[in-house]
């Protein structure tokens, strides 16, 4: 981006709390997050927990909770089509944007959507305590009159209204769950599902039917305990995120996360599962950023992050290969998702021997580096 002023106040501040926090972090992703985290396990067997999917607005237990639906394989122009809420400040360094933050900072909710089609890009912040109708249950979650989440597990309804684009979906959900997180701390599970409905833009409707996935999130920080929001040398050091999702062909589905925390790998796995009600969760995974574009992103509040251009991944099972892929980002960069921005990327590679080309989805928050 050109012509914005460029902040970088942050980040010393940021390098401080990364020093700060270090020696805690790796005691407890070496040491006690293996001992309780449950992820492993749980993400092999069908998923029998529906009714933890409530917002949480007020009972201050948990500081945040996430609801997504995310469709990573569409025709162009679309390519793929995200519904990213946040529910409450994160207290984290990669997803707290305090300059959205409501009067008091844990009614903050957030809703980003897009697809990677000119002008599909929808980011807005509410103040949850009078902008936002969420149903105690989870059964309804209405961000101002823009989003609508239905839920009567199996089936959901979203329903968008955006500036430049709507978004109805019928999907229904599988008991596939491929967890994230699963602590008493902290639970961060995705569900297979399928979706079918309409994009609509003033071009009119256009009608889509694809795999797509079904995910919610809860988490205890101590942004709870206060009305402000953190300051950044306060906030859990989460500097490093990516997620992204590759439907491997109809039946197959592929998801990878590498998340830091002060330079210590807090989650790097790949997941695939397949419409046959099989899933199979891998630790042995290599991910790498071979080339970053040329410029570093800057936000509207001017702070820089760099993006990557070029990508590999490989999942190995016992030694042997699975999945490998070389990809490259070609969509429009969408801010939003925190600090960070979503898009897509063109991949090559093989699965399971095969050869596998298509697109991919990707979310992107980097704040291990500022400048080059």
């Amino acid at each position: 981006m050109t012509g914005q002023t460029v902040d970088r106040s942050h980040t010393a501040s940021a390098t401080r709390s990364r020093r700060l926090w270090r020696p805690a972090v790796r005691a407890l992703l070496d040491g006690a997050l293996p001992l309780i985290d449950k992820r492993m396990a749980e993400s092999v067997r069908p998923f029998d927990r529906p009714e933890m999917m409530r917002p949480h607005l007020a009972s201050r237990k948990f500081a945040w909770t996430h609801y997504g639906i995310f469709v990573p394989r569409l025709p162009g122009p679309f390519r793929y089509l995200n519904t990213m809420t946040l529910i409450g400040a994160t207290g984290t360094m990669v997803f707290d944007n305090d300059y959205l933050a409501a009067p008091d900072a844990r009614n903050t909710a957030t809703v980003l959507s897009s697809t990677a089609a000119p002008g599909h890009h929808f980011y807005r912040a509410y103040d949850a305590a009078d902008e936002c109708a969420f149903e105690d249950d989870g059964s309804r979650i209405a961000f101002g009159d823009n989003l609508i989440i239905e839920n009567s597990y199996p089936n959901f309804r979203v329903t968008g209204r955006y500036d430049s684009f709507d978004v109805d979906l019928e999907i229904v959900a599988t008991d596939q769950a491929s967890w994230f997180v699963r602590n008493p701390v902290y639970d961060h599970v995705s569900l297979l599902a399928q979706c079918s409905g309409t994009i609509s833009s003033p071009d009119g409707p256009v009608s889509i039917s694809a795999p797509c996935t079904v995910e919610y999130a809860r988490c205890m920080t101590p942004q709870s305990l206060t009305r402000r929001a953190l300051p950044e040398s306060w906030k859990l050091p989460a500097d490093f995120f990516t997620y992204q999702i590759v439907q491997l062909d109809d039946r197959h589905q592929l998801l990878l996360t590498d998340v830091r925390a002060s330079g210590v790998t807090a989650c790097k796995l790949a997941y695939i599962r397949t419409v046959d009600g099989s899933a199979k969760v891998f630790d042995d995974v290599v991910f790498d950023v071979l080339e970053y574009a040329d410029a570093l992103h800057v936000d509207p509040k001017g702070r820089e992050m760099r993006v990557p251009r070029v990508l590999r991944w490989q999942v190995r099972d016992y030694g042997r290969t699975i999945v490998e892929f070389e990809a490259e980002i070609d969509s429009e960069w969408r801010y939003g998702h925190g600090k960070g921005y979503v898009g897509a990327y063109t991949y090559r590679g093989s699965f399971d021997g095969a050869s596998i080309n298509g697109t991919g989805y990707i979310e992107w928050v980097d704040c291990e580096a500022y400048g080059p």
